[in-house]
């Protein structure tokens, strides 16, 4: 479980395919200021939202595995050497929850289609997956990049965010250009009220 407080701007060292054929993964080890004599081996670490499982570590990196499922699911697929992310240890009973909950699943991949200055913030305008627009909600709270935002607006599948100036100096968000893609989580609260409602 995490905040979507991103404590570390990440980058790829290396990567290499796993398996073979249709189930071909991807290995990563990722460089981190994170000191890795406090991170075991099987702890949880929000790589850009998606929740990844340390499987080793040196000084300065840990390897995560990401199944084939993951890479088609997430914006993973597309990493190589050099890409950075947005990283956040799982949060201990205790910790203050600076953002909303969040789990590090995945829903899907949504495009920044729009971004302006909005004083000394900056707008940016998304669109999400058809199918995940009714879990959306203005002034409700949504993960990108495993960043916990706010939400505007929404209309039909587009959804709008500010991100401060702090936001824009410890996260990769402000690097994005027209066109490119983020990790979406929809609030869980928003998940279940949806089951919930549906069952009725």
């Amino acid at each position: 479980m995490f905040t979507g407080i991103v404590t570390d701007i990440g980058r790829v060292r290396s990567t290499f395919a796993t398996g073979d054929g249709a189930g071909e993964g991807r290995r990563f080890e990722i460089e981190t200021i994170y000191p890795l004599g406090t991170v075991d081996i099987g702890a949880s670490i929000s790589c850009s939202g998606a929740c990844m499982t340390v499987v080793d570590k040196d000084d300065t990196a840990f390897t995560v595995e990401v199944s084939a499922e993951s890479l088609s699911k997430t914006t993973l697929g597309v990493w190589e050497s050099g890409t950075r992310m947005n990283l956040e240890r799982s949060m201990c009973l205790g910790d203050e929850l600076g953002g909303h909950m969040v789990s590090g699943h995945v829903d899907g991949v949504a495009t920044l289609v729009g971004l302006a200055p909005d004083g000394d913030s900056l707008r940016l305008t998304f669109s999400g997956p058809g199918f995940l627009t009714k879990f959306i909600a203005p002034k409700g709270s949504v993960t990108l990049d495993g960043v916990s935002l706010t939400v505007n607006e929404v209309v039909e599948k587009e959804f709008t965010v500010n991100i401060i100036a702090h936001t824009q100096n410890t996260t990769t968000l402000s690097t994005l250009g027209v066109g490119g893609k983020v990790n979406l989580e929809i609030d869980m609260l928003a998940r279940y009220i949806a089951r919930l409602l549906a069952q009725d």
